[in-house]
C-alpha cells in the first residue's frame, strides 16, 4: 500500500531523515554558539559582578569559541538534501 504523502515532500526514508537530524544539529549549535557569545559579552559588561573573566578563558572560550559554534551550525545547518 502507498502512502498518502502529498507531492513534492520527502517521504521518511533514512538519507531524509539523517539530512534532517544533521539539519538540526547545526540549529542547536548555532543556538550554543549565540549563548556563548551573549555570555561572554555580558560577562565584559560586569553584569554578574565585577570581575573580569581571566585572559586564557578569553582566549579560549570567549568569543573565539561562540564563534567557532556559530560557523560550523551555519555549516550543518545550511546543507543542501543530496
Amino acid at each position: 500500500m502507498k502512502s498518502q504523502q502529498p507531492a513534492g515532500i520527502p517521504g521518511p526514508d533514512p538519507a531524509y531523515r539523517r539530512h534532517r537530524r544533521l539539519v538540526r544539529l547545526g540549529q542547536l549549535l548555532m543556538l550554543l554558539g549565540a549563548v556563548i557569545l551573549i555570555v561572554h559579552w555580558l560577562a565584559h559588561l560586569e553584569t554578574f559582578g565585577p570581575t573580569q573573566p581571566e585572559g586564557w578563558i578569553d582566549l579560549v572560550a570567549g568569543y573565539p569559541m561562540g564563534g567557532l559554534f556559530l560557523l560550523g551550525g551555519g555549516i550543518l545547518a545550511g546543507r543542501r538534501a543530496a
